[in-house]
């Protein structure tokens, strides 16, 4: 278990301590066989993700969002990746891929997420199982400059299906943003914006460029010490544009949970794998912190809202998703035992 850093006193991140990761952990799942389907739902299966996946049940994945280890060296945990080359990285990503195409339903769509170094290797695995629909670039405000290389403010995410029938909503991801020339008519009506006591917006179709995303820091009640923890409010968007209430997300390097977090806030259900014990239980933590709180920063009313733009959501506000939750059957964490 990583050791407590000292923290100012209005960091927000989350984390836990020794008394409290014995009791989550033993609500982790551990997996010795074939699981079912409903073994699984809506649990975090602690272990190794290349052996879980051979014992997961066919065709029960509506939805696979993974955030895999990027081809750079790295430390999470208890675990290293090490760089590989190219070559072996595409191996390496062709190895999971191809297990997780059994789990997946006829219909189901996947998120690959990649950086460009990555990227190139994930697109021509992603094309050998799937069709491959878009690829997505979101900017990413952390990084540090570079004195002999453009800094690397972005990242890739891989929209694939399985075949030509799948379910996208691009109205469940539409996107306000501030209005920047405000034509009206000859009345003085706005021509396709709206004032609003926040501002002038328009409400805009989604496009595979993403600029409205925060990454976790220090201050968001989602932070986490997880190192590559990805937004919220990205997870949502692919969570909400392909998949629908009670469908099953599945995320085979689950991390400290965003994924499984997102899919509870949202009403899914979800079924997440990790092989380091602190950030499985973090994650089972973050889901059980989502039934009391399931607001999503940024996500409003319906609507995704350009960054530090709009209202930002009050547990009062987001209490129906809750009752959304419970309609689709959604366990709660009292369910779990301690």
């Amino acid at each position: 278990m990583p050791t407590e850093k000292p923290r100012a006193g209005r960091n927000r991140t989350i984390t836990l301590d020794h008394g409290e990761q014995e009791a989550i952990a033993r609500r982790l799942l551990r997996a010795d066989g074939d699981l079912r389907v409903d073994e699984v739902l809506d649990q975090v299966i602690l272990g190794d993700t290349f052996a879980v996946l051979d014992l997961l049940p066919p065709a029960f994945v509506d939805l696979l969002f993974v955030d895999p280890p990027y081809n750079m060296d790295k430390v999470f945990g208890e675990e290293r990746f090490k760089e590989m080359s190219d070559a072996r990285y595409a191996e390496w990503l062709d190895e999971w891929i191809g297990k997780c195409v059994r789990l997946l339903k006829q219909d189901a769509s996947v998120y690959i997420c990649g950086d460009w170094k990555s990227s190139s290797a994930i697109q021509r695995v992603a094309e050998k199982y799937f069709v491959v629909r878009n690829r997505i670039t979101w900017e990413r405000e952390k990084g540090r400059g570079a004195l002999n290389n453009w800094k690397n403010s972005s990242e890739d995410i891989w929209f694939c299906t399985m075949g030509k029938d799948y379910h996208f909503d691009a109205g469940a991801v539409k996107l306000k943003r501030k209005v920047v020339a405000p034509y009206t008519d000859d009345n003085g009506a706005p021509k396709d914006w709206e004032r609003s006591e926040h501002g002038s917006f328009r409400l805009t179709h989604p496009s595979n460029i993403w600029t409205d995303l925060t990454v976790p820091f220090w201050s968001m009640p989602e932070n986490t010490d997880h190192p590559t923890q990805k937004p919220e409010k990205l997870v949502a968007k692919a969570v909400l544009a392909s998949s629908r209430p009670g469908d099953v997300v599945f995320d085979p390097f689950l991390g400290s949970g965003t994924t499984a977090v997102v899919a509870r806030k949202l009403g899914r259900r979800s079924v997440g794998i990790e092989v380091d014990e602190h950030y499985a239980c973090l994650a089972l933590k973050r889901i059980g912190a989502a039934i009391d709180d399931p607001g999503i920063q940024g996500y409003t009313d319906g609507v995704f809202w350009e960054r530090n733009s709009g209202p930002q959501q009050s547990k009062a506000a987001a209490r129906p998703k809750r009752l959304q939750q419970e309609e689709v059957g959604l366990f709660s964490i009292s369910d779990q035992g301690e």
